[in-house]
């Protein structure tokens, strides 16, 4: 069970040695972690909750005038069933917001470095071999994939229900599943954030 790293961790903070930027820093990694654990999570509901909508939406415009399907899965339900979608999709955005955050917390710790260190930086690693542009470029890089994927979830809950293609409710839902702005690297980067700070062992 990944759980929380941070409450994980807390049992350690007496014996650790980190402070500052160092503590700084892996607190961050902890949250982005716990972040992307729910959004996959939201992810994961939402895309249930999608696959009702579709359902429904073709079953009203297949069925014959005057049926009694009409009566069920009406616009009730569907209604019902469009605000849960946005409901999550409402939430995932609070959580770029967050992770927006979480950037700028990260920028802040660079700025305090540069500050403190100049031009030649800080001589050893506050962990294993990153300086600290490399915490914020992947923060970066992480903040940029889940922003436009916002842009696509947020695209297909305002599209889902108006939708009359079957095709195209199946390219919504497809979309939907597999997050073609969250590739593998993000979630590479993101293991490589956990490596570095101590949340995994290398």
């Amino acid at each position: 069970n990944e759980g929380d790293l941070k409450k994980k961790d807390s049992a350690k903070k007496k014996c650790s040695a980190l402070t500052g930027s160092a503590r700084k820093i892996k607190d961050n990694a902890a949250d982005w972690h716990n972040l992307l654990l729910r959004w996959e999570k939201l992810n994961d509901e939402g895309f249930k909750v999608a696959g009702r909508i579709v359902e429904l939406r073709l079953m009203r415009t297949s069925a014959p005038a005057g049926s009694s399907s009409l009566q069920t899965g009406g616009p009730p339900e569907l209604q019902d069933e469009c605000c849960k979608l946005k409901d999550i999709v409402d939430k995932m955005a609070s959580m770029v917001m967050k992770m927006q955050h979480l950037m700028a917390s990260q920028q802040g710790v660079q700025d305090l470095e540069e500050f403190q260190f100049r031009a030649g930086g800080r001589r050893l690693p506050l962990f294993h071999s990153w300086d600290t542009k490399a915490f914020g470029d992947s923060s970066r890089a992480l903040l940029e994939s889940f922003t436009e994927e916002l842009k696509l979830k947020q695209m297909i809950q305002e599209e889902l229900a108006h939708t009359w293609s079957s095709d195209l409710c199946m390219v919504y839902m497809s979309c939907w599943l597999h997050q073609p702005f969250i590739p593998p690297d993000a979630r590479l980067t993101l293991e490589a954030l956990l490596l570095e700070t101590g949340h995994r062992p290398l």
